[in-house]
């Protein structure tokens, strides 16, 4: 790099639900800047998300609520037909429920990144990435929308006033618009440690992302996520985190810069 950077690497965590146990928070948080935190509906509950938001607290992790479709068996990633005004109502109370632990815990949210089908239909659909950004405006507008970048997430988060971080997906495929590749096609994930990194690189230091047949898409990024339900995830954290601070990137929270 020829100038400091300064890149936010993210996780989705705290997803684990009753006794079923999703990921590994624990070995995650070292690696990592900042938590995006399931709220209870596609994934976790209360207890889940005070011991997440603890364990971020003491790593020096900052927190983010990761609201979703209230879809347990289907994870949030089914796409639903739904009422604008629905999800925005779910979202505050999903926000407000984090916010209220992080409180408890004596710390308090920095951003809020939606999960799964409502990132992804967001992303596509103004008038639900218009709710998303009243629902947070409603809670506090002083968080940080995180969504994909050139599209109507981010458009919608500028509208209500709010600040927005693009993020990029190191360990997902991307079609040649700049979305990401649907989960239900071979090869939307990347499980190879080396690509990955090396995407994560790219994305931060050139801007650019490749496709599956190999063209560049420009995708300037905030920061980087890398999902907690990926098999080795901790161990791909590290890499991508210890890769980025040799090119000379500040890793850190988003929070503190943007």
């Amino acid at each position: 790099m020829s100038t400091k950077r300064r890149i936010d690497l993210n996780c989705d965590m705290g997803e684990s639900f009753g006794p079923w146990r999703m990921g590994t928070d624990e070995q995650l948080m070292p690696h990592i800047t900042s938590a995006n935190i399931a709220c209870g509906a596609h994934a976790g509950d209360p207890v889940v998300m005070r011991h997440t938001v603890r364990l971020a607290k003491a790593a020096g992790v900052a927190i983010g609520a990761h609201p979703g479709f209230a879809d347990l068996q289907g994870f949030g990633r089914r796409e639903m037909t739904v009422d604008p005004a629905e999800v925005e109502a779910s979202l505050i109370a999903q926000i407000g429920a984090l916010a209220a632990i992080a409180r408890a815990e004596g710390v308090a949210l920095q951003h809020v990144k939606p999960h799964g089908a409502l990132y992804n239909m967001a992303a596509r659909e103004r008038p639900l990435a218009d709710a998303i950004a009243r629902a947070i405006a409603a809670v506090d507008a002083t968080l940080i929308l995180f969504g994909l970048p050139n599209s109507p997430m981010l458009d919608a988060g500028r509208a209500a006033g709010l600040r927005v971080a693009a993020e990029g997906f190191a360990d997902r495929a991307y079609e040649p618009d700049g979305a990401l590749t649907p989960r239900s096609r071979a090869g939307a994930v990347i499980h190879d440690v080396d690509a990955v990194v090396g995407r994560a690189l790219r994305m931060a230091t050139d801007g650019v992302v490749l496709t599956p047949d190999g063209r560049e898409v420009a995708l300037s990024i905030d920061t980087i996520c890398v999902h907690g339900d990926t098999p080795g995830a901790a161990e791909l954290a590290r890499r991508v985190h210890e890769a980025l601070r040799a090119r000379g990137a500040d890793v850190a929270p988003i929070g503190r810069w943007l």
